[in-house]
This record gives structure tokens, C-alpha cells and sequence, in this order.
């Protein structure tokens, strides 16, 4: 993975090799009750060794001016010599560390600290805390905020956001939020994604994390909306309701009920905007679906997904009987009796018939999509026992053949596939027949694998749609394609609605040659949150591994990027960040060799148990601390210390669902000469293309659950990848993208853990706030050097801050530039009122290092003096412009009241003269709305022809000539002025009066204009003004 190796094991500060030299010392590390008293002790030593230097801090901005002072210290290294001493703020030397216990603050020094860390709600920036940085300070601020419904709370450029779970029961799809207001922090992190793609060309990923119900989903549509109203024309546009049709479509698809979530979406995504100028492109939805097992296995207290309830709660009565689903609810279905069986069949029937209106927007077959899904759903009741002879017996005959019947099979194909095995030994085609065992997993992987590959296709479906509305492209669209994946899918996907064509591949071409062109995009990627069910499977192993993965990609940004780039350039930052890195946690999980998911698939490929399983990770990893036993001691479960809290897993199915595969025997059941259902074979396309390029159908091979590519596809014995193996590569593609993407964070926060409706539970809170390190965050961004710029971007960012006449301009003084800039700017801020907030700055070797105060202030006055130069630019061309208006119509009064009488007439008026309108012909009868033209039919046209609704072809260009009777005349041509251009006499430039002879040059781009050459300027008139004068050049 791109995780291992990035980082190493954080080395721990001096406090910490103090306190743990007591501990060794006492010998209270033989136990695990001490070590995490241990781990207790040592975060509690962290928290005040940051409350100590940030007291230090503040202390010394009350005690010093803000003005810089020269330092007697050595300047670091720059690039360019300076001819000056570069004037940098103060830093107060270093206080020698306190580990004595008994040493405390004073009572009344605590009192007075205390009350100064009491903030209002009206406190939108963290950094901004009154006091000493602690984390009870943070929890204040935020519970105020909260009590006064402002859940969005920033630290610097990172949002926090605490789920209030006003609005339980939402779909959080994009039409369900749209009633919700916008919130201005949220408008804030899209519109500066947009304007830094739009500057630097780079892409732009809008990262959401947090525990399970935390918010997620809920901000990721938020964001969505604001990225559609700010580059995408809103909510109005067909791309924007295409989304939302989609959105519609996953969600019911993709979320459950858990524990601890009614809506937990069970499927990640990274939307994908493709932003080319500034303007919204296209849209493309990556997913990451994960949790198969609740398909066939729910946990006791949660749900399966929610399609299930609202189809069986929203499906007409002639429906159900198409389907095989009369009488049956979800207590008598054995995919949803294990579980929670209590629905809201009011509520479950609306959002069913919103679903299938998207479905329709999606062009896909509404009865495809829930044949198949009732397959599913009857599969769970057919049950295989062993009987007296060789083959295995079935229970709920009915309920095969129904499944047959909806699937297009034949009952007894159906039934061979799922009891019979081929398998190859040494080049020997060998039939066995499955116990019941064997046959009720069969079975289980094709309700598995019928759910997961209808969910694919949908989306690539959905991403198809370049050709808004239209019913007619391919479905190749691969649903784990990236713009920075220049490898070409080679695997070509038939379509169950229409066949391809011309005009398809011409468009699929231009398409693919759009997309390799396009560099920047706008991420907002909304993937699992940390979770600790009971008890926890493979599924929410590998959800937590990504959660780790994605703190520790925050990790490496925020801190330890900081931390690394001062200790190589030399600056000497006095705030410490101790963040508890979790690479090791990742490294237990995810190794090459040694992890837990490495040895999962050698446990697999030699076919073993559980327990022999579990035995072998305690003893490879007995010394990891990270990973624990369970009490009581189980064969089967072992426990992980995970970044939020500790996890026990059981293994009893873990090389199952592991395995993630389908024999052929099954797969071949569904080729197109032995099933009627198109969209069945369409499930199993790539597979079957791969099965029968060969000669000997069934051969023993095996495919996995999940969709994979044609190009993929290998002939073997073993499947090209396990479930923990796919999930790494997807992962890995998905930090690939990342690294290359400038990232916004947006931290979710949940507010309790009932789901309870403005309730603000401090000890939830507090638990994700460690967790996600949000006081780390506050003391890098209040007193460190969080940002850093190269000085050619700096200076050209704000030099206008400077005066002109003080910046040298050049390469070789761009170092000095900055430093005259960042002069100017602390004497500014210094003549204002003075803040807490740290402003300090240092140069390095390559970058300029700024804290968040400094940098809020240079976007605050380059904000503000952007806004004043415009202000004043406008009021000066205004002022302009009405001089020269008023001077023009005094000298058209003079000209031109002797004239004429119509003249007169237009002056005593006003100045201004209609210009005539066109009449109708006579006779023209109005339009008839009844006779437009059918949109399919423009669909099929545009397709036919290789035109693309959503782009449509460019204006063709004006003809070179112009007809008068049946003669084309060339340019130029000598008119006359019919009437005066402009009619207002507000033109910037040239007036044309009436009367007067032009050039005209040629045609003009503007539709219906001409090009008139008149005292060497270039004015576009309506020809309407012009009128073609007897003597013509031709």
C-alpha cells in the first residue's frame, strides 16, 4: 500500500522518556491494566506539557508589543543574500521542561485561566480561544456553539462539524437536502476548492471524516450542492438532477441500519467533479462497495439494506405477483428475519416510489433492477439438506423455481449449479457433487454476487450518462476509473437496453479523449467511518483499516509535513505537536508479509481454520501492543487497538468471506444461449466473455464476487484477488489520487450516540476529539508554522500589500520582497487591535513559513485592498463614462436641432428612438406546442450523428459575403447609417450618426452584427441599422 513506509513510529519528547523511565523504573509495564493506565498517564502528560508552553505563549503576547523586534539569534539560511538583517517576531527561549507532579499551577492562576478559556458562541475559529489551548477549553467552545445551533466551528482552514441529528430518517440523498439551508463554512471550503483549481490547475479533494454517524453523507451532499451552485448553474440544470437521480438510486441501495446509525451508508464514494475553467465539466461517482455479508447476514440488532424494506413495502399488488412476492414480509424472509424486522411501510412505500422515478431519469429498466433483487431475496429461503442418496435435497422447491423463473434459467440449471462442483486435476475435468454445506454457501455467493454487480452496473449507469437523458450508450463506464488512470479498460460491457453503435463509439471516443485531457477536478470523497459493532467481521476490519488510513493521511499533512519541513530548512518552531501517529496500528493490519490481511490469504490459499487463524497472529504478533486478548479468552476473537478506541473482532467468518468467489459451474448457468434475462447475463458479462473463449465450459475456475474487468480475469484455480486484496488495491488507488490532489479536511463530529435530536453528550464528543486529535490541530495552527509558500508565489500572491516603489521585482531580491511585504503587513496589524493569535513568520531555505494568524491577515487585507482597487477602478471608469456621454449628446443637440423634425421630435423625447420591430407575416398561424419533435427522437438523431446534447458543436462561421436581390457581394461594402448607433449615444467609443457613410468589413461574430471600420475604430452594428448604398465594391 502507499501507506507503508511513509512514516515511521513517531519518537516520543523528552516528557515522555522522563515518565517512562519512572514507569520501567517501578515496574509497572508487566501487565496490560498497567500499560494502559500507561497510555492514560502518558496523554495526560501530553495535554499539560501544550497547556504549559501555550500559558508561556500567551503570557509573552501580553507582556510584549506586536511589533517585530530584531532577533540576536543567527537568521536562517535563505536563498538569495539579503543586503539587511531580516527583522523577524521575537520567540521567547525555551522553558526547561517540568516532570515533577507535585509541581501545579497556582489555584489562583487556574481560576484566572479558566475564565479567560470561557468563550461565546459566537467564536467561529478555534485558534482564536482565549487562555491556555486546552481541551477543555475546545469542549466549551464547542458545546456553546452548539446550544446557540452553530455546529460548524473551523481550526484555521480545517471544519469541524458536530451532527446535531435534527433532520433523523433523511436519505441524505441531494433532493432530500434540499430544503436545508447552506451553511456560509461550508460555502467557504467549496468556493476556496474552486478558486485554487481554477488558479494552479491542480486538483482539489474535499476530504470528510469521522466516526460512523458522524455526519458524512449529510455534509457530502451539502457540499455537492454548494460545488453545483457555485461552478455547476444550480439545482435547475440537468446534470444536477441526473446526480440527484443517482444519489437516490445508491443510497437505498447502499445504506442500512446499524447499531448506532439509521442511515450508515455501507458503500464509500468519491464524487469526482471535472472542473475545466471554472465551469462544472462532469461528474463521476467512485464506489467502494465493502459489506457483503448484511446481504445475506445482518447482525441481530441492525438491518440489511434498505431497497429490501421499501421494495417489499412499496411494490403494487400485480407487482408482488409478477415477482413471487405475495405473502411474504420481512419476518418470513430469511435474509431480513435475523435481523431488525421493524419498518415504517409509510415511509418505506414513498422513498420505494421516489427510487423507481430515478431509475426511470437513469434510463434504467425498472423491472430488470427488481427481478433481480427478488431473486435475492427468495434465494435466502432456498435451503439445501442432505439427503439419502449422493445429491442434497431442497428445501423451498418453490422458492428455486421462482428464483429460476425471474433469473431465466431453468429450475434444473439452477439447481446443478449450485450443487455441483468441476474440478481440474492435472488437466482432468472432474464433477463432484456439494453436501449442503457447500451448496448453502453457493448459494449465499450468488445472492452476494447478483446484489453487488446490480449495484455496478447502476453506477455505471450512472456514469455513463454523458449524453444527458439519453437511453442508448454502452455501460462501459467502469466504476473504478480515475482521471489519473491512464491504463484503457479494455473490457467492453453489452448493454441490455440497446446494442452499441456509430455513434456511441464516435462519442465514447471523444469522450475518452475529453477526459485524458482534463487535469483538474474537484474531489469530495465520503468513505467509511471508524465502527465497533458486536461482534465485528472482516468487513468492519477492513472499514476501519481505511478509517486509520485516512488519519493517517491527515497525520502526514497536517503534522507531520509541519514538523519536517522546519527541521529541514532550519526554522525552530516553539509549539511541539505531539500527535499519535498510528502507524504501527496500520502495520499490524496491512503489512506485506506479517499483517493480519496477508495472513488472512495464506491461511485461505492453504484452506485452514479460525482458530489456527487467530493462533498464529498472537504468536507472530505477541510483543504488538496494539494488539490485545479479549476477556474471556476466545479461540476465535482477538482485539485491536484501533486510533478510536479498541475493537474485538471475531474470525469464525473470515476465510469465508474472505474467498469472495463463485465457481464457473454457477456462472455458467447465465450464458446467453441458456438464460432469456439479457440483464442477468449483462451481471456476469466479463466473466462468461472469459469462461467461454475456451473450449471446456465448466473447467473448475473460479471468479470472484464482486465485478472484475475481462483484462483481469485469469484462468486458474484461485481467483485473481480475496476481498482484503481488492479492498488494498482500491485503497492504494484511491491515496494515489489523494496525493496528488490539494486536500481541504471537513472533521465530523456526532453529538451522542442515541441519535438524540440537539443533544450534546460530552463524553461522546470528547472521545472523537482525542481521537481525531482536534487539540493537536489547535495548537499547530495557533502558535506553529502550519503553512508554508514558495517565495515566488508568495511574493506574487501579495506584493500588492507593499508599496510599489519599495519592491525591487526581481529573482534575485524576491527574498527581500517578501520580507518588505511581510514588514508591511505586521505594521498593519500592529496599528489595529492586537490578538492572542501567534502572527510570527520565518524564512527558510526554499519556503516562507507562516502561522495561521499571519495568514488570516494577509488574506483578510489583500481581500480588503482587492475590494478597494475595484471600488475605486469602477468609480473612475463610471465617472469617465458619464463625461464623455454628456459631451457627446451636447454636441449631437448642436449638430443636429436645426435638421430635421424628427430630430426634434426624438431630443424633445428624450434621446431615445424605438427601433422598429418586425412585423409577423400575415396569415402565420402561431406554433402549435403538440408538434415538437419528440425528445427520443433527438436523442437517436444526436447519437446517429455523433452529437452531444450537453456540447453541443460550435457556431458555424459567417458566410464572406451578403445577397442583395440574387447578387452575392463581397466585402468591404459602402452603407449608410438608417439611424444613429447607439441610440442612447452611450458609446464608449464612436458615435454613427444618421446619414452617415460606413465601412463594412465584414460579418461580425455576433449574430445579426456587422463590422463597421469609422475614424479608425471597429464598432459591430445590427445590419438592421444599415442600409446598402448603389455603388458598391463587389
Amino acid at each position: 500500500m502507499a501507506t507503508l513506509g511513509l512514516s515511521k513510529v513517531f519518537i516520543l519528547d523528552k516528557y515522555f522518556t522522563e515518565l517512562q523511565k519512572f514507569w520501567e523504573t517501578e515496574k509497572k509495564l508487566q501487565d496490560a491494566s498497567s500499560s494502559n493506565e500507561a497510555v492514560h498517564l502518558q496523554q495526560r502528560l501530553r495535554s499539560l506539557s501544550s497547556e504549559l508552553v501555550t500559558l508561556r505563549n500567551r503570557l509573552h503576547v501580553q507582556s510584549t508589543p506586536t511589533a517585530p523586534i530584531k532577533s540576536s539569534t543567527t537568521a536562517p539560511a535563505v536563498v538569495a543574500p539579503a543586503p539587511t538583517p531580516i527583522q523577524q517576531p521575537i520567540i521567547p527561549p525555551r522553558i526547561a521542561p517540568v516532570v515533577n507532579p507535585p509541581i501545579v499551577l497556582a489555584p489562583e492562576l487556574r481560576t484566572k485561566l479558566t475564565t479567560s478559556a470561557t468563550v461565546g458562541a459566537d467564536l467561529e475559529d478555534l485558534i482564536h480561544l482565549q487562555g491556555p489551548l486546552t481541551e477543555d477549553a475546545v469542549m466549551k467552545c464547542l458545546q456553546a456553539r452548539f446550544t446557540a445551533s452553530n455546529f460548524y466551528t473551523n481550526v484555521g482552514p480545517i471544519l469541524l462539524c458536530v451532527n446535531p441529528y435534527r433532520n433523523v430518517g433523511n436519505p441524505l440523498t441531494l433532493n432530500s437536502t434540499r430544503g436545508l439551508a447552506l451553511s456560509p463554512q461550508l460555502n467557504k471550503v467549496v468556493q476556496e476548492a474552486v478558486r485554487q483549481q481554477s488558479e494552479t490547475g491542480y486538483p482539489q479533494a474535499i476530504i470528510l471524516s469521522g466516526t460512523s454517524g458522524s455526519g458524512k453523507s449529510h455534509a457530502s451532499m451539502l457540499l455537492l450542492r454548494q460545488l453545483f451552485a457555485v461552478a455547476g448553474g444550480g439545482p435547475e440544470t440537468d446534470a444536477f438532477k441526473h446526480l440527484a437521480a443517482a444519489f437516490t438510486v445508491l443510497r437505498s441501495l447502499g445504506s442500512a441500519k446499524t447499531a448506532t446509525n439509521s442511515e450508515s451508508s455501507r458503500i464509500g464514494q468519491f464524487i469526482e467533479v471535472q472542473v475545466t475553467d471554472g465551469a462544472l465539466y462532469r461528474t463521476k461517482i467512485h464506489c467502494y462497495f465493502l459489506d457483503q455479508t448484511r446481504v445475506i447476514r445482518p447482525l441481530p440488532s441492525e438491518k440489511n439494506y434498505h431497497i429490501f424494506y421499501q421494495m417489499l413495502a412499496g411494490l403494487s399488488t400485480e407487482e408482488r405477483a409478477k415477482l413471487n412476492l405475495e405473502g411474504y414480509s420481512p419476518s418470513n424472509l430469511r435474509y431480513l428475519q435475523h435481523g431488525d424486522t421493524r419498518q415504517d411501510i409509510t415511509e418505506d412505500a414513498t422513498r420505494f416510489q421516489a427510487w423507481k422515478t430515478c431509475l426511470g431519469v437513469l434510463g434504467i429498466p425498472f423491472l430488470d433492477v427488481v427481478r433481480v433483487l427478488a431473486a435475492v431475496l427468495l434465494l435466502g429461503n432456498v435451503q439445501f439438506i442432505d439427503g439419502k442418496g449422493i445429491e442434497v435435497d431442497v428445501k423451498g422447491d418453490a422458492e428455486l423455481n421462482a428464483v429460476a423463473g425471474l433469473l431465466g434459467v431453468s429450475g434444473a440449471a439452477l439447481f446443478r449449479g449450485l450443487t455441483t462442483r468441476t474440478h481440474n486435476a492435472r488437466g482432468q475435468l472432474v464433477k463432484s457433487v456439494c453436501d449442503a454445506n457447500m451448496s448453502n454457501m453457493t448459494r449465499d455467493c450468488l445472492a452476494k454476487a447478483l446484489y453487488c454487480r446490480t449495484v455496478a452496473t447502476i453506477v455505471r449507469r450512472a456514469n455513463s450518462l454523458k449524453r444527458l437523458g439519453s437511453t442508448l450508450g454502452t455501460l462501459s463506464s467502469d466504476s473504478n476509473e480515475s482521471v489519473h488512470n491512464q491504463v484503457e479498460v479494455t473490457s467492453q460491457h453489452a448493454s441490455t437496453i440497446g446494442g452499441t453503435n456509430a455513434g456511441s463509439k464516435s462519442m465514447a471516443a471523444l469522450n475518452n479523449a475529453v477526459r485524458h485531457a482534463t487535469d483538474g477536478f474537484i474531489g469530495i470523497l465520503d468513505m467509511f467511518g471508524f465502527e465497533e459493532p458486536k461482534p465485528s467481521q472482516l468487513e468492519h476490519l477492513c472499514i476501519n483499516l481505511c478509517a486509520e488510513t485516512m488519519q493517517h493521511f491527515y497525520n502526514t499533512h497536517i503534522f507531520k509535513s509541519s514538523i519536517e519541513s522546519c527541521r529541514d530548512e532550519g526554522i525552530n518552531c516553539e509549539v511541539e505537536v505531539d500527535y499519535v501517529d498510528n502507524v504501527p496500528c496500520i502495520d499490524l493490519i496491512s503489512s506485506l508479509r506479517t499483517g493480519l490481511l496477508s495472513m488472512l490469504d495464506g491461511e485461505c490459499s492453504i484452506r485452514g481454520t479460525a482458530e489456527a487463524y487467530v493462533a498464529k497472529i498472537k504468536v507472530h504478533h505477541k510483543h504488538n501492543q496494539r494488539l490485545f486478548d479479549p476477556k474471556p479468552i476466545e479461540p476465535r476473537l482477538f482485539g485491536i487497538q484501533h486510533f478510536a478506541g479498541r475493537v474485538v473482532y471475531d474470525a469464525t467468518d473470515f476465510l469465508d468471506t474472505n474467498k469472495d468467489v463463485v465457481p464457473d459451474d454457477l456462472v455458467a448457468v447465465f450464458y446467453k444461449h441458456n438464460c432469456n434475462f439479457g440483464f442477468a447475463t449483462h451481471l456476469f458479462g466479463s466473466e462468461l466473455k472469459a469462461l467461454y473463449s475456451v473450449e471446456n465450459v465448466p473447467r473448475g475456475v473460479s471468479f470472484r464476487i464482486s465485478p472484475t474487468s475481462h483484462a483481469d480475469l485469469l484462468n486458474g484455480d484461485e481467483p485473481v484477488s480475496t476481498l482484503t486484496q481488492d479492498f488494498h488495491t482500491r485503497l492504494d488507488n484511491l491515496l494515489r489520487t489523494l496525493v496528488h490532489a490539494r486536500p481541504h479536511f471537513v472533521r465530523c463530529i456526532r453529538s451522542n450516540s442515541q441519535e438524540a435530536p440537539n443533544r450534546f453528550d460530552r463524553s461522546t464528543v470528547v472521545r472523537q476529539v482525542r481521537s481525531l486529535q482536534i487539540l493537536e490541530t489547535v495548537n499547530l495552527m495557533a502558535g506553529g508554522y502550519p503553512h508554508r509558500m514558495r517565495f515566488k508565489a508568495f511574493n506574487a500572491r501579495y506584493r500588492l500589500l507593499a508599496p510599489f516603489s519599495r519592491l525591487h521585482r526581481t529573482e534575485e531580491k524576491v527574498v527581500d520582497d517578501c520580507h518588505i511585504i511581510l514588514q508591511q503587513v505586521v505594521d498593519m496589524i500592529s496599528k489595529e487591535q492586537s490578538t492572542a493569535v501567534s502572527t510570527s513568520w520565518a524564512l527558510g531555505k526554499r519556503h516562507i513559513f507562516l502561522s495561521e494568524g499571519i495568514r488570516q491577515q494577509l488574506e483578510k487585507l489583500r481581500n480588503n485592498k482587492r475590494q478597494k482597487s475595484a471600488t475605486t477602478i469602477q468609480s473612475v471608469w463610471r465617472g469617465w463614462k458619464s463625461r464623455y456621454r454628456w459631451s457627446l449628446i451636447k454636441k449631437e443637440k448642436e449638430m443636429h436641432i436645426p435638421n430635421t423634425q424628427a430630430t426634434i421630435n426624438r431630443v424633445v423625447a428624450g434621446g431615445v428612438t424605438a427601433r422598429p420591430r418586425p412585423q409577423p407575416i400575415a396569415g402565420t398561424p402561431p406554433p402549435d406546442p403538440n408538434e415538437k419533435c419528440d425528445s427520443k427522437i433527438i436523442q437517436q438523431t444526436c447519437n446517429l450523428f455523433g452529437l452531444d446534447l450537453e456540447r453541443p458543436p460550435p457556431v458555424p462561421p459567417s458566410r464572406s459575403y451578403t445577397v442583395a436581390g440574387n447578387t452575392k457581394l463581397g466585402y468591404p461594402q459602402t452603407r449608410v447609417m438608417k439611424m444613429t448607433y447607439p441610440e442612447d449615444s452611450s458609446g464608449e467609443g464612436t458615435v454613427l450618426l444618421k446619414g452617415e457613410t460606413v465601412l463594412v468589413v465584414g460579418a461580425s461574430h455576433r449574430r445579426g452584427h456587422l463590422i463597421v471600420e469609422h475614424k479608425h475604430c471597429t464598432i459591430h452594428v445590427p445590419f438592421q441599422y444599415l442600409e446598402l448604398k448603389q455603388s458598391v465594391n463587389i
